[in-house]
């Protein structure tokens, strides 16, 4: 962080090296940094709508959900080809009859030809309005075609994953994390993990309001450690393979050194990186003494929850809910060998009863992450703390109830998915 201070004091009216270092501060996860940066590039170039769009990004993260609709607004009329930000100003609010973009985003779909890449963007924008206006049916033809344009242009099989989770489970067996392994006993981490938009984020900001926790956001930091460690690899299965070989303490060491340079000093440090959930086993054996609290949420509310958030990056299987009904079945077989092995390692913090029982639940998860209890963590959503998230605009209001069985407004849509996850098994009403 030294570095990057110093570089941005030198950086004068340099508006690209500016966009640079706030790149870079983004990466560390300070985005008040990050946002004063752009926010001196775009007083350097006020027409860029590039620069406008950053300094957006980092607003969001801030929370600052006014500022940053405003500044997408003024994206848009400089660039209205900028179809990220037709979608991005989509989702900062719940829309309304008398404010909302339904007849522009109509327009621009009209006025774009069938192959677009902009399509997609703007297909999720239109889903999102309309479902905020309780317009269901439109909602779920604007999502669908977005979702299918969007697995048009991935070159993504979901077998791939399948056949991964299940040689993750046989190359960590019970035998292996049940031996005595030297690991790298800090005892600092805290992992917030399950599938995205399961409520990680919300776990995340409950602790992060705790006097001693302070959070790293999601990063990519085991990995990274992971594959250092490792070397080169020809593929996933020989990577699997190796990640049960290495020194073990010294990936715990690696990975706790990576996040000294994205946090400032706090006493516990939280990564809420969501497929942290493939790593428990590794987990375990690097840092045996790290807290794992894994989110879960009714299958068909998750299911949707993704299906509905167009990601920037990653989670290519969010895009078909054939895709998102094998993935979620093979995350679950995971789930369960990871139980078997390692009981009583793991705290499964149910995302319904958080929301129905938020204090009893607050104090199970601090309890079990050796924390006292702390009110604040009650009043997460008073943090003015940045939360670069799909979520971001959601965690800065009191928890809420209005997610919860949200499905059932799709519930003719997602009857197909429903039936194929209950024969395989997997039981819920």
């Amino acid at each position: 962080m030294r570095v990057l201070g110093e570089l941005s004091a030198s950086a004068g009216r340099d508006h690209a090296f500016l966009q640079a270092i706030a790149e870079q501060y983004v990466v560390c996860g300070r985005h008040a940094e990050a946002a004063e940066c752009h926010a001196r590039a775009v007083a350097l170039q006020p027409g860029n709508p590039r620069y406008l769009y950053n300094l957006a990004a980092s607003k969001i993260a801030l929370g600052e959900i006014a500022e940053a609709e405003e500044l997408l607004t003024q994206v848009i009329r400089l660039d209205p080809e900028d179809y990220d930000a037709w979608h991005n100003r989509s989702t900062l609010r719940t829309q309304s009859e008398e404010n909302n973009h339904v007849e522009q985003l109509r327009f621009v779909l009209d006025h774009l030809d069938a192959s677009h890449s902009g399509r997609v963007p703007v297909c999720y924008a239109l889903a999102k309005e309309l479902e905020d206006l309780r317009r269901w049916d439109e909602s779920w033809a604007f999502l669908q075609q977005g979702a299918v344009a969007r697995k048009r242009m991935l070159q993504y099989d979901v077998a791939g994953d399948e056949q991964a989770m299940a040689q993750i489970a046989e190359t960590f067996s019970q035998d292996l994390l049940s031996k005595p392994v030297e690991g790298y006993y800090e005892g600092r981490p805290i992992f917030v993990l399950g599938l995205p938009r399961s409520g990680t984020t919300l776990v995340d900001r409950i602790l992060n309001a705790h006097s001693q926790v302070e959070s790293v956001g999601e990063v990519n930091t085991l990995a990274l450690s992971l594959m250092h460690l490792a070397g080169k690899v020809a593929d996933k299965n020989e990577l699997i393979q190796r990640s049960a070989q290495v020194d073990f303490a010294e990936l715990g060491r690696r990975y706790c050194h990576g996040l000294e340079g994205m946090a400032s000093g706090g006493e516990r440090l939280l990564d809420k990186t969501p497929l942290n959930f493939l790593y428990i086993g590794l987990i375990r054996l690097a840092l045996p003494n790290a807290r794992i609290v894994h989110l879960r949420r009714h299958p068909l509310d998750s299911c949707y929850a993704m299906y509905k958030t167009l990601f920037r990056l990653g989670y290519p299987f969010s895009y078909s809910l054939q895709d998102l009904g094998r993935y979620t079945l093979a995350y679950r077989r995971l789930m369960d060998h990871w139980r078997a092995a390692m009981p009583g390692f793991i705290l499964d913090v149910d995302y319904e009863q958080l929301v129905a029982n938020q204090e009893d639940e607050t104090r199970r998860l601090l309890e079990f992450c050796g924390l006292a209890f702390e009110p604040g963590c009650l009043e997460f959503h008073k943090q003015s703390g940045a939360a670069a998230t799909a979520s971001a605009a959601q965690v800065r209001k009191p928890i809420y109830s209005s997610s919860v069985a949200r499905w059932k407004r799709f519930e003719r849509q997602l009857a197909p998915l429903a039936g194929k996850l209950r024969e395989q098994g997997l039981v819920f009403d």
